[in-house]
């Protein structure tokens, strides 16, 4: 296990004990991942929690004011024990693994799916269902991202399964089929 996960994998189980005794995982999961968005959109944010510098205290009131009133008061306990800990740098490991064991406890799958144009409600929902059939999981999770190098279609990424259903990726593999051939 990569020190990262030792360190992180201690929070992120005792968050999931806590919230599964208060009920209330699957709302905490969500901000969780609200929390995460916030956290790669600001770097700003990173480097100040990052920061060996700031105080543990200014770090909490800091946490606090920004996210105090919209997450729980689980995931607020969760905030302030890593800053007294000094282990802010590690928060998104702590995060991202929460959710790992979240999915892992409810039997969701997570997909990353690259499409060379954003998906619509129709595609996402017959995409969920085929990957959900393939996964043969209660549910999945999307991580979508967009990237038009595809040219068409899209790349499906479950743990190390791929499926890549793009037109680039048809012509890579057919550039390899002729080239096997001459």
């Amino acid at each position: 296990m990569p020190l990262l996960n030792t360190i992180a994998t201690p929070y992120a189980e005792a968050l999931l004990q806590v919230t599964e005794a208060r009920e209330e995982t699957d709302t905490v999961a969500q901000q969780v991942r609200d929390l995460l968005a916030i956290w790669d959109a600001t770097p700003q944010l990173r480097e100040a929690m990052t920061s060996p510098v700031l105080e543990p205290e200014a770090k909490k009131a800091a946490l606090m004011a920004l996210f105090g009133e919209q997450i729980s008061p689980s995931l607020q306990n969760l905030l302030k024990l890593l800053a007294d800990r000094q282990r802010t740098p590690v928060l998104d490991s702590v995060l991202r693994r929460f959710l790992e064991l979240y999915r892992q406890s409810r039997d969701i799958t997570l997909a990353r799916v690259t499409s060379a144009t954003p998906l619509s409600e129709e595609q996402q929902s017959q995409l969920n269902a085929r990957v959900r059939a393939i996964a043969g999981s209660k549910a999945v999770e999307f991580d979508l991202a967009v990237d038009p190098s595809l040219i068409g279609g899209f790349v499906v990424s479950m743990g190390s399964q791929v499926i890549d259903a793009s037109l680039s990726g048809q012509v890579r593999r057919l550039g390899l089929a002729l080239a096997k051939v001459s």
